[in-house]
């Protein structure tokens, strides 16, 4: 958890930087020393922010127009929609103007499952564990899914969505739809004090697979986190922010505290179309939307 707010300290720490240089009227040891360690911090944290800014090179790199062919094609939509969230309608709102081919929704209880039910009438390929402890998963399709599975990697109540999805032309790929536990107590599963391993899990999963792969969802963790890195290591995937924004999901409520949690990984297969922020509808996460072509 002391990995979320690397952001807000930069911030603080650049604050702390142009307030003191013109407030300081004696330059002695204690003021160098001051300064010396201000800097040495702001350069700590940038190591981890600055990976996530459009002036670093991207992990994923953007598709080449002339070179995209639309049936290797798809495009995501990835949101958290809040299990207490009664704002079902602008949701499905946002999923109609968006249109994407496959939506990935998570904290879906019974509730959720009903109310956007609807989608079924443009997604005929629908994979749904509905739960009302807040880790409910729905994944909505229009195209193709096979050898799909729903596995419990660390907690008994904590699915996770495995499918090969197929897209026009044929070409297939590897869905892995993930929300694990936050490490902190819950009145849900509770993973205080232990390593989350379900996205250690995955990862090994992807790196013993030869097939073009894609980790989407609700890590409840940010990108620059220990756990994040070990498994973008580990798996080899690549994170789609790298080099474009981080894209805060999480704390839609609160634009001074906000995080990137929902995230998308991919092989080196894949490429950028696009990635947007949507608008929010009522949850505490913002939707993510990307859309990706398999270069041959």
């Amino acid at each position: 958890m002391l990995d979320f707010p690397r952001v807000q300290v930069l911030t603080g720490l650049l604050l702390c930087l142009v307030l003191f240089i013109p407030i300081n009227e004696k330059w002695g040891y204690p003021a160098v020393a001051f300064l010396v360690g201000l800097l040495s911090a702001i350069v700590i944290q940038s190591t981890f922010i600055l990976p996530y800014t459009p002036i670093s090179d991207k992990a994923v790199a953007s598709a080449e127009p002339l070179a995209v062919q639309e049936e290797r094609t798809f495009s995501l939509l990835v949101a958290n929609v809040w299990m207490k969230n009664r704002k079902a309608d602008e949701f499905l709102r946002i999923v109609q103007e968006a249109d994407p081919d496959l939506v990935l929704a998570m904290e879906t209880d019974q509730w959720w499952e009903d109310q956007i039910s609807q989608l079924r009438h443009r997604y005929a390929h629908v994979v749904s564990y509905p739960l009302d402890n807040t880790y409910g998963m729905v994944l909505y399709s229009k195209l193709p899914l096979k050898e799909t599975s729903i596995l419990f990697l660390k907690h008994e109540t904590v699915p996770s969505i495995h499918t090969k999805v197929v897209l026009p032309g044929g070409a297939e790929f590897i869905l892995h739809a993930m929300h694990p536990v936050p490490p902190k107590p819950s009145k849900h599963p509770d993973n205080m004090g232990t390593d989350e391993v379900e996205l250690l899990k995955v990862g090994k999963m992807v790196s013993q697979t030869g097939v073009p792969s894609v980790v989407a969802g609700d890590f409840n963790d940010v990108a620059w986190s220990h756990t994040s890195r070990l498994f973008n290591t580990q798996s080899r995937l690549r994170d789609v922010r790298v080099g474009r924004g981080l894209y805060n999901s999480f704390g839609a409520h609160n634009i001074l505290l906000r995080y990137p949690l929902d995230h998308v990984y991919v092989s080196g297969e894949f490429r950028v179309l696009e990635m947007e922020r949507l608008p929010k509808f009522g949850s505490d996460h913002f939707p993510i939307f990307v859309k990706l072509t398999i270069v041959e």
